[in-house]
């Protein structure tokens, strides 16, 4: 993306001490925005805030709050200090996640389940809900919810990560839907494979408690260095910026997905392209199933 494409812009990104949620908070501040961003790790998040300072060449364009996303409280107090310190914000980067206990649904600690649905699908609608008011209020604004495979297919032993990434998607669909009238476009990003602490946490639980398949594939993206982060915070630049206005109710893969080019594409995705749907036996051109 040129720098420049988001100057006079403001996003608040969340889950932005480390990892993507950090390299989007990088892009965006490249692509000439002011960035607001929170993590539960005031510590991580502090350091991220100075790299950023550095990175903005002053400290005016960056601000930061510690928040648990999942937390209604802590969530209604981040957002009124992300708009009382940038008034225009009309960007909200919904990154925070967590893949949650591994295992199989019966042996898991049931708390740690539902706190990472929390964090998941919570900590992507409480962030909405909250800033969706002073969208309104500006005539619009880009919400962009970071999914993942987990939202695609099935992945035994992270059961709480899946459900919660699914749910997401569907929410944004649905969400974009509800905002179709008030300029609001509401997206999805699946960034790929990365190599993060969530693929350290894979590894380290091991193939009994994620299965030998997603055990094995893990193993080979360490050694292959996975997708880049850069190309899934170029397309949360992307989503953010005008290049992307009325684009809205999608699931977007980062490295699969030609999204430069759908802006050519727009009478196309007045449809289920990019979005969750069953599949019927006539998409797998089998004769049967029709009524």
């Amino acid at each position: 993306m040129s720098d420049g494409v988001l100057a006079g812009k403001a996003a608040l990104v969340t889950g932005a001490n480390q990892g993507l949620g950090l390299e989007i908070a990088r892009r965006y501040l490249d692509a000439g925005a002011q960035v607001f961003i929170c993590a539960r790790n005031s510590e991580l998040l502090a350091a991220a805030k100075a790299e950023l300072a550095e990175r903005a060449g002053g400290a005016d364009r960056v601000a930061s709050m510690a928040a648990d996303v999942a937390d209604v409280e802590q969530v209604d107090a981040l957002v009124a200090a992300a708009t009382e310190r940038f008034p225009h914000l009309s960007i909200l980067v919904n990154n925070a996640g967590v893949y949650g206990p591994k295992g199989s649904i019966e042996e898991v600690d049931w708390e740690q389940w539902t706190a990472a649905i929390a964090v998941n699908l919570f900590g992507s609608i409480l962030p909405v809900r909250a800033l969706l008011p002073q969208l309104r209020r500006q005539g619009g604004g880009k919400i962009v919810q970071l999914s993942g495979g987990g939202a695609t297919s099935p992945l035994p032993g992270l059961s709480s990560y899946a459900a919660s990434k699914a749910a997401v998607v569907r929410f944004a669909e649905t969400l974009s839907l509800e905002l179709a009238d008030d300029h609001v476009d509401v997206n999805c990003i699946a960034p790929g494979a990365l190599n993060t602490r969530l693929l350290d946490e894979v590894l380290e639980a091991g193939p009994e408690a994620v299965g030998e398949d997603f055990y094995r594939r893990s193993l080979e993206q360490q050694r292959s260095g996975g997708t880049p982060l850069e190309l899934g915070a170029e397309l949360a630049v992307w989503l953010g910026s005008a290049a992307s206005d009325g684009i809205t109710g999608k699931l977007l893969s980062a490295k699969w997905d030609p999204w430069r080019d759908l802006p050519e594409h727009r009478a196309d995705l007045d449809s289920d392209v990019y979005t969750l749907r069953r599949i019927v036996p006539a998409d797998r051109s089998m004769d049967w199933g029709d009524v």
